[in-house]
């Protein structure tokens, strides 16, 4: 099937689709049997923009194969962008944490992944946190100007922390959304 959309820049694209549902997904006999669904994006002069194939339990066919596509698409993306933030962002999750003799590696990615789930968390909930990492930048350096404060100050609570950042880097109070997480 072959659909013809307005792309970026306003230039049209050309989506190729192709499908075959109840396919074993290795060639082995009892192999798990799935529906594989592709797409190949190319440009009128017949370029390939893009390229790739799915598969999914969802039965493929001419109504839905465009709407699979597109959350296929979209699922692949916040997956990729999710590892890179994993692996360029301060989180180091391309080192091998084979150290140890037992479970040592596992701790480490799993201590990584929840550190991911609340930086996460808190750029949603949080807009004392939003405004001051908007005004520090890098989750590094916002990261370590937390640890210089906590190494030679107590705080009460995460809010007095955060009120302790917002006064000293001169950010209005009004300007912030006051939410307590922790």
């Amino acid at each position: 099937m072959k659909r013809r959309i307005k792309g970026k820049s306003n230039q049209w694209e050309f989506w190729h689709y192709r499908w075959a549902n109840d396919v074993p997904l290795t060639e082995s006999e009892n192999a798990l049997r799935v529906n594989w669904l592709e797409v190949t994006i190319t440009e009128k002069e017949g370029r390939v923009r893009y390229h790739n194939s799915f598969v999914t339990d969802w039965k493929v066919g001419e109504k839905n194969v465009a709407g699979l596509v597109s959350a296929a698409r979209s699922r692949w993306k916040i997956e990729k962008e999710s590892n890179n933030a994993l692996k360029t962002k301060g989180y180091h999750l391309e080192h091998n944490f084979g150290h140890g003799k037992q479970h040592l590696s596992s701790l480490l990615a799993t201590m990584n992944l929840l550190a991911f789930a609340l930086h996460a968390l808190l750029e949603v909930a949080d807009g004392t946190y939003r405004l001051l990492r908007a005004k520090i930048g890098a989750r590094r350096t916002f990261c370590d100007h937390i640890r210089t404060l906590t190494t030679y100050l107590d705080f009460e609570s995460w809010s007095h922390l955060m009120d302790f950042m917002m006064k000293r880097l001169e950010i209005g109070p009004c300007a912030a959304q006051k939410t307590e997480i922790l």
